[in-house]
């Protein structure tokens, strides 16, 4: 009975954490950004370019150009990623709608730049911990980083690139240049509002029900996880789970032990660096087996 009680306490503060996030997103996008010319990255950027080309409604851009990265995103990390996403994403383009007409709060181009990207930042940040996502681009990453040697973090940041070069020819380099410095902005307060979250962690799980555990991250996330076997000074046998992950991938991780076993212990590591190669796909994970058991029968 209480384990229910505060899942339902944990569920309900992440929608509020989600709904906060969103308005602050929002807010910062139309009260800072968008009046200055100023881009973020990611969908939303392009959902921007192609508004002020076109004068359509940007949070009708935002939600369509959405839709094909919130199926991918649903392909990989589950339903409960899905549901807090289209919540996300519709109350944030509502907002838009809401904060179309308020005045800009400074024409002041730098100080447009830095206040509306740690506003951004913080609304962000508040989302990606509860579990949320309000640009689809860090899905489709995630899939591009399982099938190539590029991390998430790089592949976003090729992506952005590419928009803020797009702004650069339709808008004046000068804009470019302040929306990639509002990005590198935004990146720094979200990984603060996060509690440090990398683009790379690491997690650890004690557990008594590791094998189910680790098959249902594997099948959900495409994750491999290594078991050790570990005794508790008071808990006795336990299994230990190690795993790395990306950081929009660590809400579903929590969501699956949590689920899997209510006495489970979970710590989040940050992960400065990787060394070898990391199994990220189901084909590679197959040529591993393959090899294992050609091994085995010599």
């Amino acid at each position: 009975m209480a384990s229910i009680k505060n899942q339902t306490t944990k569920t309900i503060l992440s929608f509020f954490f989600l709904t906060i996030g969103s308005i602050l997103a929002a807010y910062a996008l139309e009260a800072f950004l968008i009046p200055n010319t100023i881009l973020d990255g990611g969908v939303t950027g392009i959902s921007i370019i192609v508004s002020k080309l076109t004068e359509l409604p940007l949070s009708l851009l935002v939600l369509l150009f959405n839709i094909p990265f919130i199926y991918v995103g649903y392909k990989n990390l589950g339903f409960n990623f899905l549901f807090r996403t289209i919540y996300t994403m519709v109350l944030f383009s509502v907002c838009l709608t809401l904060f179309h007409s308020v005045e800009a709060i400074t024409e002041q181009i730098l100080l447009a730049t830095v206040y509306g990207g740690v506003l951004l930042g913080v609304g962000v940040g508040l989302i990606i911990r509860s579990g949320g996502c309000v640009d689809g681009t860090e899905s489709v990453a995630i899939v591009i980083s399982k099938k190539t040697s590029l991390s998430v973090g790089q592949v976003v940041l090729i992506f952005n690139l590419i928009i803020y070069g797009v702004a650069g020819l339709i808008f004046g380099i000068d804009r470019a240049l302040y929306s990639l410095l509002t990005y590198f902005i935004t990146f720094k307060t979200i990984d603060f509002v996060s509690e440090g979250l990398e683009q790379t962690k690491a997690a650890l799980i004690i557990t008594d029900n590791g094998s189910d555990i680790a098959k249902e991250i594997y099948k959900r996330l495409g994750r491999t996880v290594t078991i050790m076997d570990g005794k508790g000074l008071i808990s006795g046998e336990k299994e230990i789970l190690y795993c790395v992950l990306t950081r929009i991938e660590v809400f579903e991780l929590k969501h699956i032990a949590e689920q899997m076993d209510e006495s489970v212990f979970i710590s989040i590591l940050e992960v400065s660096d990787l060394i070898g190669e990391h199994i990220k796909s189901t084909k590679k994970l197959r040529k591993v087996r393959e090899n294992i058991k050609k091994t085995a029968s010599k």
